[in-house]
């Protein structure tokens, strides 16, 4: 490698990790937000633990990251020598876009691997260990759920509201029932209450001392003149799943949490007959397995797919603007992830094989960035 393949490839590497890692903080920081405040807030997670959580993130959010930061990074370090008029003078001293490009092309390669290392092994290792420790560390203090004059929202059919907190005694309960469309169909409301937890049922139980209900019309809800009383009782008694409220208490290993070797031993288990499950619930079960295998690898090669676009591309543009440059890349990168979107629309349907549609943005950036490459190597 001589001195301008290692000028490029260091810029690019330099670039390319700047840009990874700004956009990891900004995923982890998203999914610290949307994930570990409301347990923060609730005071069930120590500084520590919060702390090793959220490093568990990084593998989760790197494997997203690093593929949008290779495209950033070449973007930039090409529409800086670009506008600089670089590109020009190597290219008038007969140096073809392809060569250029190769010191690029090489770090990809490597980007490629790293993201394969990280989603087939480092990736599902993280996110299972993240997901079980939120789980035990929740579980270890369940009552905290009850967050004194705040909504607690998180229950799919019931939203509860108390006004004081001493321990497990509650002052001014209420509660409302919803049905399937969000609207109230029942409330009520008591000055007292209790709550504990059923450890051998995972499960918080609410007991109120002299509830007044209220019950509203079934078909419109809504209306407040249609509701009507629904009486008093002295003592209710109100179950509150843990697995409605966290999600977690349980854990439910995903397909896209095992490791290569997992993925492989899932589909071969998948692929012998079973009496007990139907071939069609089998088949979509095998198909779901193939669909992960399939997308942790397409996902790591478009490290090489958003390279193949950047290198003409930034060319082209020929900015110096960081932010023009990351809006860019954020457009191709969106556009990229929502095509596997789509394709996973079709994953009910394994006749279509979407295991193998999910290269199709691949294929698409990769026909695309070729194309460029013709165009700008003619210019």
């Amino acid at each position: 490698m001589n001195l301008i393949h290692r000028h490029i490839f260091a810029s690019v590497v330099t670039t390319c990790a700047a840009a990874v890692g700004l956009f990891t903080f900004v995923l982890m920081l998203g999914n610290a937000v949307n994930d570990l405040m409301p347990h923060i807030v609730a005071g069930q997670l120590s500084l520590e633990t919060m702390v090793y959580l959220i490093s568990l993130m990084v593998p989760v959010m790197f494997s997203y990251a690093l593929p949008m930061g290779m495209l950033t990074g070449v973007l930039l370090v090409l529409g800086r020598m670009s506008s600089d008029r670089e590109i020009t003078a190597l290219r008038a001293s007969g140096l073809s876009v392809a060569w250029l490009s190769a010191p690029i092309l090489f770090s990809a390669l490597l980007g490629v691997v790293a993201t394969l290392a990280i989603n087939f092994e480092f990736m599902p290792r993280a996110k299972v260990a993240y997901e079980t420790l939120l789980a035990q560390t929740v579980g270890q203090n369940p009552l905290s759920f009850i967050i004194p004059k705040t909504f607690i929202r998180d229950f799919p059919d019931r939203v509860i509201y108390v006004g004081d907190k001493q321990g497990d005694l509650l002052k001014d309960i209420w509660i409302w029932d919803l049905d399937k469309q969000k609207r109230v169909v029942n409330s009520g409301r008591a000055a007292t209450g209790w709550i504990r937890f059923d450890e051998a049922n995972s499960k918080l139980v609410l007991s109120l001392d002299y509830l007044q209900a209220d019950t509203h019309d079934r078909k419109d809800p809504e209306d407040p003149a249609k509701v009507r009383s629904g009486g008093a009782t002295d003592h209710a008694t109100f179950d509150l799943s843990l697995g409605k409220l966290t999600g977690r208490q349980k854990i439910n290993v995903k397909s896209k949490w095992l490791t290569f070797t997992q993925l492989i031993g899932e589909w071969r288990r998948l692929k012998q007959p079973d009496p007990a499950v139907p071939a069609a619930d089998r088949a979509r079960q095998l198909m779901r397995v193939q669909i992960t295998i399939q997308e942790k690898f397409a996902t790591a090669f478009s490290v090489l797919s958003f390279s193949l676009i950047a290198i003409p591309l930034g060319i082209r543009i020929s900015r110096k603007e960081t932010s023009a440059n990351l809006g860019l890349a954020l457009v191709l990168a969106m556009t990229y992830y929502f095509g596997t979107i789509m394709v996973g629309w079709v994953d009910g349907h394994p006749a279509l094989r979407p295991d193998l549609l999910m290269w199709l943005p691949n294929l698409g950036f990769q026909a695309l960035g070729f194309w460029m490459f013709y165009k700008v190597d003619r210019a």
